[in-house]
């Protein structure tokens, strides 16, 4: 027997409704862009560099801030625009987290990490102290996010194809991002601190994570 026009339309929207409520969990977010820290005093850019996270600092409430913490003498003197603290992290199977190492410039330590979207605007920080005495913030997205480019995968090896080789992060000649950041949602300030002129480009490039060993 003939189904009816209306028993068909209702029986079409719980089908559809049905395919969009499996779809939906399976859209992984995007950890990458740039963040502004729960304190505000710095944004974090965050991009995937041969397969793993890293993230560096890409601008500063206060600027030239070093890095005097650093148990390395020889790094106390490095700035710390540019500079690594979210460091190698993996993503973990099957949920949308990454983990690895972060670097707290406030007292020259790594922890471990791991970080996780919330939604598209706010990214999850935990950190903890040999397994335990654990503590988080929230970051909020502030551009973003960075698409893959042939620069971020061929961070780890000597790129020939991405222009002019890697400078340091203090120098005034900043590498460009060949994956440049988008512009923020609709609805969505960009922050108005951020730079015109981008004096971190594609941090995958940065020498301490483009040279970082395999």
């Amino acid at each position: 027997m003939l189904q009816c026009p209306r028993k068909l339309v209702r029986t079409a929207f719980y089908s559809a409704a049905l395919m969009l409520s499996v779809v939906a969990p399976a859209l992984a977010l995007d950890p990458t862009g740039d963040w502004r820290v729960a304190e505000g005093v710095a944004n974090i850019r965050v991009a995937e560099c041969n397969g793993s996270m890293w993230g560096a600092v890409s601008w500063e409430q206060t600027p030239g801030g070093r890095d005097t913490q650093n148990p390395d003498v020889s790094k106390q003197n490095r700035p710390t625009l540019g500079m690594p603290i979210l460091i190698d992290l993996k993503k973990k199977p099957g949920v949308d987290q990454w983990e690895g190492q972060v670097y707290n410039a406030k007292d020259g330590q790594h922890y471990g990490v791991t970080i996780k979207p919330l939604d598209q605007s706010h990214l999850e920080i935990q950190g903890c102290l040999l397994g335990f005495l654990c503590s988080g913030e929230t970051w909020t997205r502030v551009a973003g996010p960075i698409p893959s480019s042939p620069a971020n995968s061929m961070a780890k090896s000597a790129p020939k194809s991405t222009g002019a080789p890697p400078k340091s992060a203090n120098t005034t000649g900043a590498p460009k991002t060949t994956g440049s950041i988008n512009p923020p949602a609709k609805g969505q300030k960009q922050a108005t601190t951020t730079p015109s002129a981008d004096p971190v480009g594609d941090i995958c490039l940065l020498p301490e994570i483009a040279g970082f060993a395999h």
